[in-house]
């Protein structure tokens, strides 16, 4: 079978917002002005933000694109970071109408795209040509939205989603997967890249530094729903010992006392799934905080790892055809299921199925520079208040599950498709 050619970067882009509006078509029309997640904007805050972020990009730098309706671009220009402290507060009545908002983003995209139709890129245009860079900053930057926009949809209530077909989790019924660790020898971690590799990356992926790590032993698998109920069920949310004071303080005030994703009813756990709620599956990754995930590797007598020794165990894994990735799946599957993936060391599932937290706190790698189009994208969040996050989830884009891309948020914000596993020196 002859191979396809690569699409072009236009047709990335187009791909990539017909993958977020089939995501905004799932929720059904009266719930947009909803705010499932009280740290971030209304839905319907984002169907403006994605055309906007691209006008706003693209204008003066790519092509002319004359403001039309400067109070909109300025209006959807930025989103929310999941700070701790003071919330949003304003009303649905306080947003235009969503045919308002419907018909600048029309606009825009028409706009955008009789320009594109006069200057296509190839899929392989050097990214050191500004088109090329800024139409995978567009592209990457929506997909992201797509992921991060998922963590808000499972939040909404289950009656107010159009549920697509061929969406209902299997229950995982095989019980724990057992637990094991793997040696990590001593040797060199690479963490980003160079420009001259003349590849696509975000600011923060430049820099490249190489790290001796000593030898370690990680999980083989991720930490699972099964191995992190045992620790609920040894008192883990209730001995303080396993928690450090910030931790533990955000955790009684917000009376938290098992993962968000996690029911308790009458006789069993169940998980809530983005479409209905099954019984716990043992084989999951369990997907917590950062300040749970930490507790839990106390508990168990180890940590979490360094961002340096993630990458060091990663060492030889790339996504394959069969890992949990690219908007394949709403769910996880078990940790254990993409042995053919697998590091050179054994380590297995690091690259989609859940995100990985590092207790390595968000910061530039050497000779950091802001993009001079986008310069909060991460120094705004080199604020000792993020923590480093690798590999990618069952949501994650194909195109962002490179060794290099570095993921980050808040250790008490709960709601990410993230896991963890653990490491001991």
């Amino acid at each position: 079978m002859p191979l396809l050619p690569s699409p072009t970067l236009a047709e990335r882009l187009a791909s990539a917002r017909a993958t977020s509006d089939a995501l905004f078509g799932l929720i059904k029309t009266d719930f947009l002005y909803e705010r499932p997640i009280r740290e971030r904007h209304r839905i319907v805050f984002y169907i403006g933000h994605l055309e906007a972020f691209d006008r706003n990009l693209f204008d003066q730098r790519l092509f002319d694109l004359s403001s039309r309706d400067p109070q909109l671009d300025r209006l959807f220009a930025f989103g929310i970071d999941p700070v701790d402290g003071g919330l949003p507060d304003d009303l649905p009545a306080d947003w235009p109408s969503l045919a308002e908002i419907r018909a600048y983003g029309h606009d825009t995209r028409t706009r955008i795209d009789a320009q594109l139709a006069a200057r296509d890129l190839p899929a392989n245009a050097p990214i050191h040509d500004t088109a090329a860079q800024l139409l995978n900053v567009a592209i990457e930057h929506r997909l992201m939205h797509v992921e991060t926009l998922s963590y808000m949809l499972h939040q909404l209530p289950l009656e107010q989603k159009h549920a697509p077909g061929a969406t209902h989790a299997v229950p995982d019924d095989r019980g724990i997967v057992a637990h094991s660790m793997v040696p990590v020898p001593a040797g060199r971690a690479e963490l980003g890249m160079m420009k001259d590799r003349g590849v696509f990356g975000w600011d923060n992926e430049f820099g490249a530094e190489q790290i001796d790590i000593p030898a370690f032993e990680i999980d083989r698998f991720m930490v699972t729903n099964g191995a992190f109920l045992e620790f609920i069920e040894d008192g883990g949310y209730t001995d303080k010992t396993w928690w450090n004071d910030a931790n533990w303080a955000w955790k009684e005030a917000q009376g938290i006392a098992h993962p968000v994703f996690w029911i308790r009813d009458e006789e069993d756990w169940r998980l809530r799934t983005m479409f209905e709620e099954i019984p716990l599956p043992l084989a999951w990754p369990v997907y917590a905080s950062h300040a749970e995930a930490s507790a839990f590797a106390r508990w168990r007598g180890a940590r979490l790892p360094s961002e340096a020794q993630w990458q060091r165990a990663a060492h030889g894994a790339l996504p394959g055809e069969a890992d949990n990735f690219d908007f394949r799946n709403w769910n996880p599957v078990a940790v254990d299921a993409t042995p053919d993936s697998a590091s050179t060391w054994g380590v297995e599932g690091l690259y989609g199925n859940g995100w990985e937290w590092t207790s390595t706190v968000f910061g530039p790698l050497s000779g950091f520079k802001t993009f001079p189009f986008y310069e909060g994208y991460s120094a705004n969040f080199f604020d000792g208040q993020h923590y480093a996050m690798k590999g990618g989830s069952a949501r994650t884009a194909r195109c962002m599950l490179r060794p290099t891309f570095r993921n980050w948020f808040q250790p008490h914000y709960p709601y990410v498709y993230a896991g963890f596993r653990c490491v001991r020196e």
